[in-house]
């Protein structure tokens, strides 16, 4: 799976951006796809992710105020940024994941996702 990403940029706080992410070939059968982000100085954190089932899963830092989506054919992978803060400053990686793995309520950890773009820069200033 191919993931590329795009629609990054820069918000005031309380602002919105929208991501957007392109998933294609898939040879590999059902995938999963989600977001990750890089914060300065810190380590990746998974942001979302959407199961095999449809479930949407949030890290708690973003929810109320980030929405994921996908359409039907998990071509097209969109984050949809509200409400946002400083602390989302971040590099923001669209990640595959297969086969999908059975989460329930977290997002797993990087080395679980085995496909990666190459990240889209959102700066939020106060």
């Amino acid at each position: 799976v191919h993931v590329v990403e795009s629609g990054g940029g820069s918000a005031q706080a309380g602002g919105s951006l929208r991501l957007s992410c392109a998933a294609s070939g898939s040879t590999y059968g059902e995938y999963c796809l989600g977001w990750f982000r890089q914060r300065p100085g810190k380590e990746r954190e998974g942001v979302a992710h959407i199961t095999a089932n449809g479930k949407k899963i949030y890290a708690d830092s973003v929810k109320g105020r980030f929405t994921v989506s996908e359409d039907s054919a998990k071509t097209t992978l969109i984050l949809q940024m509200d409400s946002l803060k400083p602390e989302d400053t971040a590099m923001y990686y669209c990640v595959g994941q297969w086969p999908c793995l059975p989460y329930t309520d977290y997002v797993g950890p990087e080395d679980e996702y085995n496909f990666w773009g190459r990240g889209t820069q959102v700066t939020v200033s106060s």
